[in-house]
């Protein structure tokens, strides 16, 4: 049980002791104070002032804890969309030149790495698939004369990481962590098979 969770359930048990217990205050002191019905009328407005007070706590708890956790989500979406658009870029660029550097394969590596943080599995898993395609296709170090079966390749990971980023694969399958480390894995494996021109 977290912090968040903790204090929730601490204002619950202190609101429900103070109804309990005002209840049972109540009427002990209906008895005692039956010629006297100002103080009853006392005794009412405290402890409805107690009990608002531990359910507005909880509520505004309850606010900042999902406030919290929407801008963790804004800020992830935001690291996760501009590792996409960094292996976009990158992609762009090796596919215009003449050949591709080691200094691109670098960056492509790190990109690999940085996905392995953010992506979902389906796009773990097809990445993989288009990096094969990229390594097959370097083998004359450029990407010159195979610019379809790369354009083919990137719209295919695209569809994945559109659906990432929209949160629209709600029926993806489920990936075991063990799969996650070896796609991962192949990833990092398979981003250092590509050619480049010496």
């Amino acid at each position: 049980m977290n912090s968040i969770e903790s204090k929730k359930f601490l204002y619950l048990v202190l609101t429900l002791f103070t109804v309990v217990a005002g209840y049972f205050y109540l009427r002990y002191a209906y008895k005692v104070t039956d010629t006297t019905p100002f103080t009853q009328e006392i005794v009412l407005i405290i402890l409805g002032t107690l009990a608002t007070i531990f359910i507005t706590a909880l509520l505004l708890n309850q606010q900042t804890a999902v406030e919290i956790q929407k801008e963790q989500n804004v800020k992830f979406l935001d690291l996760k969309t501009q590792t996409y658009d960094k292996l976009l870029e990158l992609m762009e660029n090796m596919a215009t030149k003449t050949h591709i550097t080691k200094e691109e394969i670098t960056k492509l590596q790190f990109i690999t790495h940085r996905l392995a943080i953010f992506s979902s599995p389906l796009v773990l898993e097809e990445y993989n698939n288009f990096l094969n395609v990229i390594a097959k296709i370097s083998e004359d170090g450029t990407f010159k004369n195979d610019t379809e079966e790369l354009s083919k390749a990137l719209s295919n990971l695209t569809v994945y990481i559109r659906e990432d980023l929209l949160n629209e694969n709600s029926s993806e399958k489920i990936f075991s962590k063990a799969q996650i480390k070896k796609m991962i894995s192949k990833n990092s494996s398979s981003s250092t098979k590509i050619h480049i021109n010496h």
